[in-house]
């Protein structure tokens, strides 16, 4: 069986290359691996990184780049069974990353699956507290619900040929096109044993824009959800103060109070602006979108400490 690992990229070239030796080290079962880069336009080496690797490269123009619409075309130049996607800023934690992920498709479980994404010293400390919430400790093989999340998943070729990823949406394609599988019967499946770290290195505008896009997304997928200005202001002091504690709990000094703050304040005004037509929802589906609560043991996850992620060349000088 052959994983074809598919990889979006617009200059990636910051963390392209520990990804890529990561997934050179990933240890499987009889597992064939291949690497499908699809780049929109990088202008910083991430190609050159790319080829040096020997990946499968294939483009899409800026001007028809959809993330629905650039996985599609990923696809359709990868050869494998399975279709893994992994975002270029992220990296697996360990050597068995792989095989862990694509192992609930294996055995016929789900025939879609996402794994945990963590960050380290280097994110925003209110962004590891999201990925505390969306990707806990335990996994679900399969999951209730239709949550997914392309930046560490796989997916059954099969299931993508009779289901694409709409290309319409401006993000949460991953969501969309696991609603429509359970709708279909299928199962999703959520594997907290192969985690990556996730690195976003964004200017305050681009968290905005992120969440922003993905709430207009979201209105397509579930419009039953809406966030009014009251929301936005109650779940920024709700949000900051969770954040505040639990950096004090967990002996944070990587990311200040304000910068928390203001992480926060661009995440909930983008959700808002993404998000701005008045709809009925329920006060449990709108904690649950919008509203990151971790909970306490989540709150006390190691992963949650102050961490640094070591570049993979690194653990191997340490080693001989």
């Amino acid at each position: 069986m052959l994983a074809s690992i598919v990889i979006r990229t617009l200059n990636e070239a910051q963390h392209l290359d520990d990804l890529l030796v990561m997934i050179e080290a990933q240890v499987t079962d009889g597992l064939g691996i291949e690497v499908v880069l699809i780049d929109s336009g990088s202008t910083d080496g991430t190609l050159e990184i790319a080829e040096r690797h020997g990946c499968r490269i294939t483009t899409i123009k800026k001007s028809e780049f959809s993330f629905g619409r650039s996985l599609n075309r990923g696809c359709d130049h990868a050869t494998g069974d399975i279709l893994v996607f992994i975002s270029g800023h992220c990296v697996p934690v360990d050597a068995t990353w792989l095989q862990t992920l694509c192992q609930p498709l294996i055995d016929g479980v789900a025939c879609y699956s996402y794994g945990r994404q963590i960050g380290d010293d280097d994110s925003n400390y209110s962004e590891r507290r999201i990925f505390a919430k969306y990707f806990p400790d335990l996994s679900a093989v399969p999951q209730e619900g239709f949550f997914c999340n392309n930046a560490n998943s796989a997916l059954l070729r099969s299931a993508w040929q009779k289901h694409p990823f709409d290309e319409a949406l401006t993000g949460l394609e991953d969501m969309e096109l696991a609603k429509r599988l359970v709708s279909a019967g299928h199962k999703i499946a959520y594997v907290a044993e192969a985690p990556v770290f996730h690195h976003h290195q964004e200017s305050w505008a681009q968290v905005r824009r992120r969440f922003e896009r993905e709430a207009l997304a979201l209105r397509s997928i579930m419009p039953e959800v809406h966030l009014s200005r009251l929301d936005v202001l109650h779940y920024v002091i709700r949000s900051v103060m969770g954040d505040w504690r639990a950096a004090a709990l967990n002996n944070i000094r990587s990311t200040s109070r304000m910068d928390m703050l203001r992480y926060r304040w661009n995440q909930y005004v983008g959700s808002y602006k993404g998000n701005h037509e008045h709809r009925l929802l329920s006060q449990h589906a709108k904690e649950r979108f919008f509203f990151p609560q971790v909970n306490e043991k989540a709150a006390q996850d190691d992963w949650l400490r102050p961490l640094r992620r070591t570049p993979p060349h690194e653990s191997q000088q340490s080693k001989s």
